[in-house]
């Protein structure tokens, strides 16, 4: 096995899913029309990624996410007493334009059925606007509110919400202690027990929860219509858990506790702690003016603050609400919508990766210098909260966002190592280069898992009584291991010399193995659902050299060639996060057909060419302008279950109180899947399929693409 101490001039893929150079590629003998088709298209997909490249140097494409985003900023508006914001008028353009046809809210296009919570809060948004509960916006969506149990099935992070506003009593929401910030991180239910996301968010908003907080609607805004029977006839209680002696009862008791605690005359410790969680909050503002590189921690953290005393002119709060007038929002048919997070590290480091495995690198040469410039400036040397279960390890990784310093992501790490190592001779300092790959390199594998995989975030993040506490009914807790992201960093390794007889990389492919499903497919935590995460890890283990012929290897080819559709194309719907017999089934999509393609010839069988061979058709066909359109949603924030993880879904489907609606999940369109996905799997194909015609035509086939024995 090699290790990284010294790069050579050129690190090689270690497999021969290395495409050839475009000089190559024109010698092409797979036959015709196939073959210039799929030049053409290439090459127009690749003419249109450098177009788009930005000036600084980095590719983004828009994230969108569900109208929670846009209402919880009306919302929030309302609380800080901001009425002239310009955006005001755009964003509440913006909610109405995702309403669907039944009047509700839903989480991803085509969701099967509305979801309450992001219904009520985009209604609550518009009665805070000034929209009448006549018209026919709010009419459709009180009946569809009324429909499906009202109120009393809203989540309890839409109750804080409510609370904010005067609309819900504060002694009807879950307590959380701002106490928790004096846990040591080895005491059980500290917040680095939670995932990073969870704890950014739970930190301001345990200010909020002590401080209780409101800023009443006016009273010709207020939500009567939303209590038919009056308020008075409305249980506000939480629920009651049954099982005394489970974790739930256990934490029913404890909130109970909490709320005798916060009613004492002087509970101890309590102003303290909320000047701790103040400090901590503070020293995490980024330098964008966000929090954590996502919404939710950045608008209670504002909120919070406010709450505490700090104005709006205080620079801390200028530069958060600023933040919003910049790359976080958007304007899309007539309104303005605002990001969940943003992906300028991913988008690059993808984007980056399609035109290397297209040979296209000389063709794009400057814009891949200007984009490993921007990126190698955007690794992060400073200790984050990881630290805190990682102590004495320096961080080389990178974020998922432009500036997001405290939560680097092993997942943009690892494919950022990938495409440095590929693409290291088209920078004008290579040494710059080789260190950054050193201390990305250590650093990933420090984050290492105790089963073998890696998280996206935190190592070992996988304790899960949290799950049970009472305001955990929303999205995911924890973040263990998946075998999406562990795939990226066997990819990342080979590309680095790496091999199977590496302790580390025994220990992922174990772990991932014991993740396959019966029917040869894997779970996609971090992409929708089965097609992902089965399509992440076959290349992994073809650069890694692991037998393709392995029987479990055929068994997830053969699964992913079952699934093609008609038209060629492959594609899942999130509903399939909760409904096992959807694995794999949904409209065609680009990204997802993609990720099919990519999969097959990475086992390299020939037995599933002529899928493949489809699969290209289907991509060229739908090509349009150079690109591609694709409004399904296939990226995922998290399916929902709370323990981040895929789950049994006859033992815990009753328990989680959501179905294919997702009304737990986050679903995500990133705008550029659609795009340099395409351009990989046409890449990839392209060369396997010249392969395969070289060894028909009396080759081996086991050449490297400069014609060297592999």
């Amino acid at each position: 096995m090699r290790r990284l101490d010294s790069l050579p001039p050129e690190i090689p893929l270690g497999s021969r899913d290395k495409p050839p150079s475009g000089e190559e590629h024109s010698c092409s003998t797979f036959a015709e029309p196939l073959r210039s088709r799929l030049d053409e298209g290439i090459l127009r997909a690749v003419d249109w990624l450098v177009r788009d490249q930005h000036s600084e140097g980095f590719w983004v494409g828009m994230l969108q996410s569900n109208s929670c985003m846009e209402a919880e900023w009306v919302l929030a508006m309302h609380y800080l007493g901001i009425d002239d914001d310009p955006k005001y008028d755009g964003i509440i353009c913006a909610i109405l334009g995702e309403q669907r046809a039944d009047g509700s809210w839903g989480v991803f296009y085509k969701a099967p059925n509305g979801d309450i919570n992001t219904t009520v809060e985009c209604y609550a948004a518009l009665r805070a606007s000034g929209l009448a509960p006549e018209s026919a916006p709010l009419s459709s969506a009180r009946e569809w509110i009324l429909a499906n149990g009202g109120l009393a099935n809203i989540r309890n992070f839409t109750k804080y919400w409510l609370a904010l506003i005067g609309e819900w009593p504060w002694e009807g929401t879950p307590t959380i202690p701002p106490e928790l910030i004096f846990f040591p991180p080895r005491m059980p239910l500290n917040i680095y027990h939670f995932a990073s996301w969870a704890r950014s968010t739970i930190v301001p908003l345990s200010i909020l929860s002590a401080r209780r907080p409101a800023r009443p609607l006016p009273e010709d805004r207020r939500l009567d219509e939303l209590f038919p029977q009056g308020r008075s006839a409305f249980d506000f209680r939480l629920p009651r858990k049954d099982g005394w002696l489970s974790w739930e009862g256990f934490f029913h008791v404890c909130d109970r506790i909490l709320r005798l605690y916060a009613r004492t005359r002087r509970a101890p410790f309590r102003e303290t702690a909320i000047r701790a969680c103040l400090e901590w909050i503070i020293r995490r503002q980024e330098t964008d003016g966000a929090w954590s590189g996502i919404q939710p921690p950045w608008i209670y953290a504002l909120l919070a603050l406010h709450t505490e005393g700090y104005g709006l002119d205080h620079p801390i709060l200028r530069a958060g609400l600023r933040a919003f007038d910049s790359h976080w929002s958007y304007e899309r048919d007539g309104g303005i919508h605002l990001q969940a997070s943003e992906s300028p590290v991913w988008d690059t480091v993808l984007s980056l990766r399609a035109l290397a495995d297209c040979g296209e690198e000389r063709k794009a040469s400057v814009s891949i210098a200007s984009a490993l410039e921007w990126l190698l400036n955007k690794q992060i040397g400073v200790p984050g909260d990881w630290a805190v279960r990682v102590p004495g390890v320096p961080c080389g990784g990178w974020a998922f966002q432009r500036a997001n310093s405290f939560y680097p992501d092993v997942d943009d790490t690892a494919v950022t190592i990938e495409v440095l190592a590929r693409l290291r001779p088209f920078t004008a300092n290579q040494s710059a280069v080789d260190r950054a790959i050193r201390s990305a390199r250590d650093w990933v594998l420090a984050m290492q898992c105790s089963n073998g995989g890696w998280a996206a975030f935190d190592r070992d993040n996988d304790f899960r009584p949290v799950t049970k506490i009472p305001f955990c009914d929303f999205g995911e807790l924890l973040d263990p291991p998946s075998v999406d992201v562990t795939a990226h960093v066997i990819e990342a390794l080979a590309a680095l010399g790496w091999d199977m007889t590496s302790r580390e990389i025994e220990a992922a492919v174990r772990f991932i193995r014991r993740e396959q499903e019966a029917e040869g497919s894997w779970f996609g935590r971090w992409g929708v659902n089965h097609i992902y995460g089965t399509a992440t890890v076959l290349p992994a283990l073809r650069a890694i050299g692991e037998d393709m012929s392995s029987a479990y290897v055929q068994r997830a080819a053969d699964w992913l060639a079952s699934r093609q559709n008609p038209d060629g194309g492959w594609g899942e719907t999130p509903a399939s996060y909760m409904d096992d017999s959807l694995r794999g089934v949904g409209e065609s999509t680009a990204s997802q057909t993609a990720w099919a393609i990519m999969g097959l010839v990475a086992v390299d069988s020939g037995a599933h060419d002529d899928a493949v061979r489809r699969g290209i058709d289907f991509l060229l066909f739908t090509q349009h302008g150079g690109t591609w359109e694709e409004p399904q949603y296939t990226g995922t924030g998290f399916p929902g279950y709370s323990v981040g993880e895929r789950i049994r879904l006859r033992e815990m489907g009753a328990s989680l109180k959501q179905g294919t609606e997702l009304q737990r999940a986050f679903m995500i369109n990133y705008n550029l899947y659609r795009h340099y996905f395409p351009l990989m799997a046409l890449g990839r194909a392209r060369y396997h399929l010249q392969l395969r015609r070289s060894a028909r035509d009396g080759g081996n086939g086991e050449t490297t693409p400069n014609g060297s024995a592999l």
